[in-house]
């Protein structure tokens, strides 16, 4: 039997999750009857990208990539691999 964990959620992050799980449910889509069927990984299909490693180096805490070509788009998933020393 595990140890349930203290709720370390602010008194206004709590608020709004029981705000939300008292919402009512929504209904489901409406789709014709000769709609076809298709499993959820062709709709989820086309959002899958490749991951990309580059170089980079910190400065004042920031990460810049050495190339100024690369560009990553707005909120990047992005994963730091350092190594220590100089």
């Amino acid at each position: 039997m595990t140890t349930p964990e203290v709720d370390q959620r602010s008194p206004e992050r709590r608020a709004r999750d029981e705000q939300i799980a008292a919402e009512p449910p929504l209904a489901p889509i409406e789709l014709p009857p000769d709609a076809p069927c298709s499993p959820v990984e062709a709709h989820l299909g086309g959002h899958h990208r490749r991951p990309v490693a580059v170089a980079g180096i910190v400065e004042n805490g920031l990460v810049r990539p050495l190339d100024p070509a690369v560009k990553l788009p707005e909120r990047s998933r992005v994963i730091i691999v350092a190594s220590e020393g100089t």
